[in-house]
C-alpha cells in the first residue's frame, strides 16, 4: 500500500523513537525528508543523519536519524504535522506562526527551499507550513 504522507510518517518515527529512548531511527529516503532533517539539525533538535541501504539487496535508500537527548529527556518534546495531504496550510512571510513564543520552530517549504520560520522571515518568503517542533 502506498504511503499518503511520507513526511508525517518520518515525524511519527522520530516521535516514537524518542519515546522508546532509541539512539537512532530508520526511515525511507526522499529529498523532502532530507531537507526537513537539515533544518532539524541546524536548529539542534537531532544529532545528525546518514544515508544507508535498505532491503536485503540494498535496492532502496534509507536515512538513519540520530536522536538527541538532554539530561535524559528528548530534545524534541513535541512535533506535529501542520499541512497535511487533505488540508494544505500556506502562510506569508509576515503571518508565519510563532511556536511557544519563539522557543520552538515552524518548518516551512518556500521557493528558497525548506527553512525554519526565522530563516523564512529573514529571507522575506512564505510558503507551505510543514510542521511545528519544540
Amino acid at each position: 500500500m502506498a504511503m499518503t504522507d511520507p513526511l508525517g510518517d518520518m515525524l511519527t518515527r522520530i516521535r516514537n523513537g524518542q519515546q522508546a529512548k532509541k539512539d537512532s531511527v530508520l526511515t525511507p529516503a526522499s529529498t523532502l525528508r532530507v531537507r526537513v532533517l537539515d533544518v532539524l539539525q541546524r536548529e539542534g533538535y537531532i544529532r545528525g543523519y546518514s544515508e544507508e541501504a535498505l532491503g536485503s539487496k540494498g535496492q532502496h535508500k534509507g536515512i538513519r536519524i540520530e536522536l538527541k537527548y538532554f539530561e535524559g529527556q528528548p530534545a524534541i518534546r513535541h512535533v506535529a504535522r501542520v499541512s497535511k495531504p487533505g488540508r494544505r496550510v500556506y502562510s506569508g512571510s509576515k503571518d508565519l506562526p510563532i511556536v511557544r513564543n519563539g522557543l520552538g520552530i515552524t518548518i516551512v517549504s518556500t521557493p528558497r527551499g525548506v527553512l525554519s520560520d526565522a530563516e523564512a522571515r529573514e529571507h522575506n518568503v512564505g510558503g507551505e507550513v510543514l510542521a511545528e517542533v519544540f
